[in-house]
């Protein structure tokens, strides 16, 4: 997985943190959880505002 990946990482997320509300996440713990991720294999470089929102969104439309 790479940063551009936003829909397998958000899932990623959803599966693997069902109790959190991805909203009260902060960008610099969701950057973090996302380079822990099994599979995840990027630099920090590639990562931006946009990207995390994107992430957040997908990750809360999985728990819809």
């Amino acid at each position: 997985m790479r940063w551009t990946d936003v829909q397998e990482i958000g899932m990623a997320l959803a599966d693997d943190r069902p109790e959190v509300d991805p909203l009260s996440v902060r960008f610099t713990d969701l950057m973090q959880w996302v380079l822990a991720l099994p599979g995840f294999d990027d630099t920090i470089d590639h990562c931006n505002e946009k990207v995390l929102e994107a992430i957040q969104m997908v990750w809360l439309d999985e728990r819809a």
